[in-house]
């Protein structure tokens, strides 16, 4: 069903697009939206090692959730850093792409333990995250992303 890498050779292991996922801060995520346009955000994120899945927060309208309901098929790709090697000007970067379904965590707990595990990545302590959660938690969405195939790529910008 998903397509084969055709460039094997810059393919990275499952282990390694993994890692990227579970460090890197930021990616993209694709939906089907409006008219059949494809719909793209930068969104931050939290891999779950438990369940190997992808949790997203967001306010519980608009854009993204509009589309979500008309397909929940979605695309999320993360970039590592990147890499110069010594001497060379050019960026060596490894990229992971997601496909998967995607849909609305409905459970208030569920949606408490993956926003406060989300939230634990990017805020400064735990005392943060729980006085955003306070905060936001009758306004927030919680996503998961269950991936149905995943692909990793070193790229050479030369």
């Amino acid at each position: 069903m998903f397509r084969q890498m055709r460039r094997f050779k810059q393919q990275v292991s499952t282990e390694k697009c993994i890692e990227i996922l579970k460090n890197e801060w930021r990616g993209v995520l694709a939906l089907l939206g409006d008219d059949g346009y494809p719909y793209t955000v930068p969104i931050d994120f939290f891999y779950d090692e438990d369940d190997g899945k992808i949790y997203f927060h967001c306010a519980k309208e608009g854009h993204k959730i509009d589309a979500i309901e008309k397909c929940n098929k979605a695309s999320f790709c993360v970039m590592d850093q990147g890499f110069k090697k010594d001497g060379d000007w050019a960026l060596n970067i490894t990229s992971v792409v997601c496909f998967g379904r995607i849909k609305k965590v409905d459970d208030f707990e569920k949606t408490k333990e993956k926003v406060c595990k989300l939230g634990a990545k990017y805020h400064p302590s735990a005392e943060s995250v729980q006085i955003e959660w306070e905060h936001a938690k009758n306004r927030v969405l919680c996503l998961e992303m269950t991936i149905e195939h995943m692909t990793g790529k070193l790229v050479n910008e030369k």
